[in-house]
């Protein structure tokens, strides 16, 4: 946008690695930089549980975020964070956040972030990679709300960019990319785009069983009351929901992954 004024922006950067030992998982790095920290609250069980926190409290024009988790062989990590991630209105430069996640030999993460709230007029540029080895178990749960609905906030324009991208021992298995920009609003209501709905998440499972789970995943989702469904193939298992509004959705989703997670979701999501 011309014009538009040049400010300080947030940089922040957080480094999680994981390792385990006499089959319990530790932290064995951790780095913090700028306005991103992660939290380890006590939890029970063999899995380390991370909290990214974004001091900033939310994220702005042109601000930058970068995170990276690593869990070594036969490792478990769980990530999460502590509420949703605002993504407030830009006049002119597009955020970005980038996350890296590395999964070794026998190790697993679960990436379980709540959801992302995107500002009318917010400009963001997300990038999500993952390296697994071939016997590794990857979970992620992404969710994108457009506007503040229960304000009664229009989503009127805007710009997205989401790029997900998952190899498996070196060769890629999984790409998806997603840009909206201009009147969201109005793309957001195509039925070829969202047909009027304002939330959407994606959930990708990647592990040996993956595919064998797909008549347990579908069973899960039938008494949702968002639109959704589940595909699997190539020793993935892929599944969508989309709703008129965040709170929907959330309800389904939070159903959907205790169960089939078979244990509650971290905490903070219940702050």
């Amino acid at each position: 946008m011309a014009g538009a004024p040049r400010r300080q922006r947030a940089v922040g950067r957080v480094r999680l690695g994981v390792n385990a030992i006499a089959g319990k998982s530790r932290v064995s790095d951790v780095a913090e930089a700028g306005s991103l920290r992660v939290r380890m609250p006590r939890v029970d069980g063999p899995a380390v549980e991370g909290v990214l926190v974004n001091t900033a409290g939310g994220v702005a024009c042109g601000d930058q975020f970068t995170i990276e988790v690593k869990a070594e062989a036969g490792a478990h990590a769980v990530v999460a964070t502590p509420a949703a991630e605002k993504i407030y209105r830009s006049d002119g430069e597009t955020a970005r956040i980038d996350v890296a996640i590395t999964v070794e030999t026998g190790a697993r993460v679960d990436w379980l972030p709540q959801e992302t709230l995107l500002y009318d007029a917010a400009r963001l540029a997300r990038r999500f990679t993952v390296d697994l080895a071939p016997d590794a178990n990857f979970l992620a749960f992404e969710a994108l709300a457009f506007g503040r609905v229960a304000r009664g906030e229009e989503m009127r324009t805007g710009h997205l960019e989401d790029h997900w991208q998952v190899t498996r021992g070196g060769g890629l298995i999984y790409a998806d990319a997603v840009r909206l920009s201009g009147p969201l609003g109005e793309l957001l209501r195509r039925p070829t785009v969202a047909a009027g709905n304002r939330a959407w998440a994606t959930l990708l499972y990647v592990a040996p069983d993956a595919e064998a789970r797909l008549d347990e995943a579908r069973a899960l989702m039938e008494s949702a009351r968002s639109e959704c469904g589940a595909s699997a193939w190539n020793g993935l298992l892929a599944a969508r929901w989309l709703a008129p509004d965040i709170e929907t959705l959330r309800r389904d989703a939070v159903a959907f992954l205790n169960a089939f997670r078979g244990a509650p979701l971290p905490r903070v999501w219940a702050l």
